[in-house]
């Protein structure tokens, strides 16, 4: 069952916005395969299972198709999005060059108040331990919009958010082993905030890329694995 309106950190960060919420809850849902890739969905189903009327669920579906996460057809109906080898590497190979320019912009424009916050972020990396996936994607989501948002750049935002959405779904689909893939993911994104935290750009950088060589490497291992 999907968290009711006012349920849950996420949700209730963003209580003005239904369609949001109801954006939320569905990426969560399809990340962690609640939904899972080529299902068939209705508005009636999410609605019930939301908690949300007709207007936001299908705005949010909307904003889903528009970032590959569900495929809308006429006459046939909303599908959730497979998940495929290929289109995340042709996705990597471009997040990899905005990611480079949302950790340069954001040291050079992270505010003292973001800065405090990713280092209290990192440090929440840090302590994370075992296999709560949910737990997981919860920070991953605050680490990658801490630094989209100190770049302080809306259309480098728009570009990233649907990127490392998808990107976050293949990678929690793929983990060989949770709990050791869990604790490389944290250590990654604890050093990129700390880098850009510190006003350190080629530390940031050379995190980034870091970030994006294992998930390219992961990538590449989850072309020998079974579908």
């Amino acid at each position: 069952m999907g968290r009711h309106e006012g349920e849950g950190n996420d949700v209730a960060e963003q209580p003005s916005n239904k369609t949001y919420q109801v954006y939320a809850l569905l990426e969560e849902m399809i990340t962690f395969q609640d939904l899972a890739p080529g299902e068939a969905v209705s508005e009636s189903q999410l609605m019930a299972r939301t908690g949300f009327g007709r207007t936001p669920v299908r705005e949010a579906l909307q904003r889903l198709a528009r970032e590959r996460m569900v495929e809308i057809h006429p006459h046939r109906g909303v599908f959730v999005a497979p998940v495929s080898v290929e289109a995340h590497f042709r996705l990597l190979e471009l997040r990899r060059g905005l990611e480079e320019m949302a950790v340069k912009f954001a040291t050079f424009r992270a505010h003292t108040r973001q800065k405090e916050q990713m280092l209290a972020l990192a440090a929440e990396l840090d302590a994370f331990t075992g296999t709560d996936v949910r737990a997981f994607g919860g920070l991953l989501t605050r680490s990658h919009a801490a630094i989209v948002e100190a770049a302080h750049n809306e259309y480098l935002q728009l570009a990233m958010a649907p990127l490392q959405a998808l990107s976050r779904r293949f990678w929690f689909a793929h983990l060989p082993d949770v709990a050791e893939h869990l604790r490389i993911a944290a250590d990654r994104h604890a050093r990129i905030l700390r880098s850009v935290a510190h006003g350190d750009a080629e530390a940031a950088v050379d995190a980034a890329l870091a970030l994006n060589d294992y998930l390219t490497d992961l990538t590449y291992a989850a072309l020998g694995r079974p579908a």
